[in-house]
């Protein structure tokens, strides 16, 4: 899956404009790791914060731009479309 960042919320990590390439085969979901969601009728590109048993807490890297899980709450784990493979991206 091809995207393009909308945003300043993954700055400077990502840019507004920039293409990721993301892959929905993941064995799982983990800390520190970026991925494409399903949230408010909208995809959006966060890292993962936290995951529980059946949600994740997403976050974008530039705080002060980012609507995330601090606003929505906690995701659900169906709602996560793919995982950001490149560019690649470590953890913050």
């Amino acid at each position: 899956m091809l995207r393009r960042v909308v945003g300043s919320s993954m700055s400077p990590r990502l840019q507004p404009g920039q293409l990721v390439v993301a892959s929905g085969w993941f064995k799982s979901i983990r800390p520190g790791q970026v991925y494409i969601f399903r949230q408010g009728g909208k995809e959006k590109i966060k890292r993962v914060e936290r995951v529980r048993k059946y949600t994740v807490f997403f976050i974008g890297d530039n705080l002060k731009y980012s609507s995330d899980s601090r606003h929505f709450g906690w995701v659900e784990k169906g709602a996560v479309l793919a995982k950001v493979v490149w560019p690649l991206i470590h953890n913050r």
